[in-house]
């Protein structure tokens, strides 16, 4: 009798101490969403704000190559982390074998990624320095801050995915077998559409940590101050897009809008605190869309291969 009063109370007590932390969560980042946007909304209302390039002069410094360069990047480290880690996943949950001597590679592999999750952004800055800098020539180019994201990415997108794999019901494989599927017809047709929610899933929980990182970019040479853009990719003749072109824009060299907010919070002026406070406004309504647009494309999937 006395056990149930204490699980009893436990059942009423629980919840509650759930509620006032999820309280305490949700009462934070309100707050700082609120404070920054105060403070910034002298230049968060300026229309000038966005399209104009930083400057010496707080009144006259935007945001235009930070917010263009953030997207760049991050569009470069989507596409890697995603080309490379669905692969990596799937193989690694469906192909990889657990005896012999590929068997103990295979399972160092494994352990190495789900510690790698772990490791401080500035190590995959020192390693994309040496490799893609250094070693392939690639330079202090968008092309070169997208693969070092990506790689900070990796873990996460590998780790979802295998996840997202194993909560596929067996009798999906089975069925499959059953018909005369082969090992990849199950997984190109069933295993991957139904676990694709599970990966965008950690997509949103990846990118949404790389795009606020500041020290691997600084790292491989991203700039403070940069008053101009990557030239377009898109001309008027057909095929409309040159190779030439976009070559030369992942080449450019770029900044970022975590970068910039760093460059005017060191500095002593208010104006540029207001600037800063006005960019950090703009940076987590990038990642608050962005994250929403990979939230209706998992809730898409879902719907469509399991409601």
């Amino acid at each position: 009798m006395s056990n149930r009063k204490i699980n009893s109370k436990w059942d009423i007590l629980f919840p509650l101490i759930g509620f006032l932390a999820f309280l305490m969560v949700v009462s934070f980042m309100i707050t700082l969403i609120v404070d920054i946007f105060i403070d910034g909304f002298e230049k968060i209302k300026d229309p000038s704000f966005y399209n104009s390039y930083p400057s010496r002069f707080p009144d006259k410094a935007g945001i235009l190559s930070g917010w263009v360069g953030t997207l760049l990047v991050m569009a470069g480290a989507i596409f890697w982390s995603l080309l490379i880690g669905i692969p990596a996943g799937i193989y690694l949950e469906e192909y990889a074998t657990k005896r012999g001597l590929i068997g103990k590679i295979e399972t160092i592999i494994e352990l190495n990624i789900n510690n790698l999750a772990a490791v401080p952004a500035i190590i995959y800055g020192l390693l994309a320095l040496g490799i893609f800098v250094y070693r392939f020539k690639l330079g202090e180019s968008i092309l070169t801050a997208g693969l070092t994201l990506s790689i900070l990415m990796l873990p996460v997108i590998v780790v979802n995915t295998r996840e997202a794999i194993r909560r596929i019901p067996r009798d999906i494989r089975e069925g499959a077998y059953a018909v005369g599927a082969t090992k990849w017809d199950t997984v190109r047709d069933h295993i991957l559409p139904y676990s694709l929610g599970g990966i965008l899933t950690g997509l949103i929980i990846a990118a949404s940590r790389a795009i606020g990182e500041t020290a691997p970019l600084i790292t491989i040479g991203a700039l403070t101050f940069i008053a101009f853009l990557p030239p377009s990719p898109f001309i008027s003749e057909f095929p409309f897009i040159s190779p030439e072109k976009i070559w030369e824009a992942l080449m450019s060299p770029f900044t970022v809008l975590p970068i910039q907010i760093f460059n005017w919070v060191s500095r002593p002026q208010a104006a540029f605190q207001i600037n800063a406070a006005a960019a950090g406004f703009v940076l987590l309504i990038l990642t608050v869309l962005m994250n929403a647009l990979a939230y209706y494309f998992r809730q898409k999937v879902r719907r469509k291969y399991i409601w």
